[in-house]
């Protein structure tokens, strides 16, 4: 496994789980050094115990050197970032550079697999580097991945399907036995072309990316009109051409795949003369959509938003991760201290990673609850379980006013109206109005 991040590190793991000797290569010293010592980089529920497990039965090792891991690997997989460039598209130098500094190393028949999310045409570029530099013979694969951080390994291991684009059969057969252990349930094993492999990644989360922006952009709709964007949603979903996944409005999708992805595949297509007008349009839509927030705050604040103490629940792009790339959370914090309020802000995992963007800027408590302490109002920007069901009336009692603004929809608004609540939601007519104080 080249590379050690969320795809390196759970494949690698759940691989040597199976019963497979892993070796998991990464260029960063302090990360390997991380892992070697039993500390897991990255959040991921289970991960922590799964790596110690197959780490203490000798089946997964960390190195920084080729060298030692890749001479004698029946397969390497490349699990290397792809972040997008200054024009959206995916910068492929980091996949270049594993397959250059691989490919002496390479033994006869080794399957190299890219699982990195990348254009098409890049194991062709990844197989043509590696032949210029070695004449070892070798087979090319794409392998894309389909973890949800946050599920990462049950994911993993029960796969709604696996999907390999190859050229050769043998490299087929090949994958197929390693995957086996996780297909027990009848789940397919999808052998394609590479090319087409190399757009199911893309077109797949693309498809993901468009229902949360569509679903978002009928929400604001529904506001203008006074409709109830629960109410459409139930009355679409039933719907079975449509259905109910990623039909949930919010305050923006974030995270290292949709907005990285929609971009990558809209500049792939523009550069191969297609119009990318859907695909820049959900980017367009999402980016819009991590302002409604703020925008709800100065409605309802007017000009007397500043200098208010506003309460953050949830800083991660989504729950159980501390990721917090694109997180729509980042860009309300950043709009509430350009404005001259007051943060105070709670995360379970991810206040940490927030940090490192704003400092002290921002007040951070490891308590929900202690973050609402004489604010003015709470956003919630993450559903984390712990916000599901709080004791209302003690949150009640740590706001200077009952005023909530819910980026995930996660209370009935007449519950919250009876309860004396200002509550304002996504897509939903805001109840029991609270005059500013």
């Amino acid at each position: 496994m080249i590379g050690t991040g969320y795809v390196g590190l759970v494949t690698g793991t759940c691989f040597a789980d199976s019963g497979n000797e892993v070796i998991c290569l990464d260029i960063d010293q302090a990360k390997v050094d991380r892992l070697n010592a039993g500390e897991i980089p990255i959040y991921e529920p289970g991960l922590e115990e799964l790596v110690a497990r197959n780490r203490k039965a000798g089946r997964l090792t960390f190195t920084t050197s080729y060298e030692q891991a890749i001479p004698g690997a029946a397969c390497v997989f490349i699990c290397v970032g792809t972040p997008q460039d200054e024009t959206g598209a995916a910068n492929l130098a980091y996949v270049q550079a594993a397959a250059e500094n691989m490919a002496p190393y390479l033994s006869a028949g080794t399957i190299v697999v890219c699982k990195s999310t990348v254009p098409v045409g890049t194991n062709r570029m990844v197989a043509d580097c590696i032949s210029a530099i070695t004449d070892t013979q070798f087979y090319s694969a794409s392998n894309p991945e389909f973890l949800k951080e946050g599920a990462a390994i049950d994911d993993f291991t029960r796969p709604d399907r696996v999907v390999v684009g190859v050229d050769d059969q043998h490299a087929s057969e090949r994958l197929h036995e390693l995957y086996a252990p996780f297909l027990r349930t009848e789940k397919p094993f999808l052998s394609v072309g590479i090319e087409s492999a190399e757009m199911i990644k893309y077109v797949a989360n693309c498809m993901l990316a468009t229902k949360i922006s569509f679903i978002n952009e009928m929400a604001n709709v529904c506001e203008m009109v006074g409709a109830d964007i629960n109410d459409v949603r139930k009355g679409i979903g039933h719907d079975s051409r449509i259905g109910f996944s990623f039909l949930f409005p919010g305050a923006g999708y974030g995270g290292s795949c949709f907005p990285k992805d929609v971009r990558a595949l809209a500049s792939l297509a523009e550069q191969h003369g297609v119009p990318a007008g859907l695909m820049r349009t959900v980017d367009e839509v999402n980016t819009r959509q991590k302002n409604v927030i703020f925008n709800k705050l100065q409605d309802y604040y007017g000009d007397r938003l500043a200098g208010r103490t506003i309460a953050v629940w949830g800083l991660a792009f989504k729950p159980r991760t501390d990721d917090i790339r694109e997180a729509p959370a980042l860009t309300l914090i950043q709009q509430l201290l350009d404005c001259g309020c007051h943060v105070q802000a709670h995360d379970p995992v991810a206040a940490e990673n927030v940090k490192s963007v704003f400092g002290d800027r921002i007040n951070y408590y490891s308590h929900h609850y202690d973050a609402c302490e004489n604010a003015d109002a709470v956003c919630i920007l993450t559903e984390w379980n712990e916000f599901r069901n709080p004791d209302f009336d003690y949150l009640k009692a740590k706001l200077r006013a009952p005023v909530i603004f819910d980026g995930r929809n996660l209370y009935s608004p007449q519950r919250m109206a009876d309860m004396g609540f200002h509550y304002d939601g996504i897509g939903l007519r805001p109840r029991c109005i609270i005059p500013v104080e």
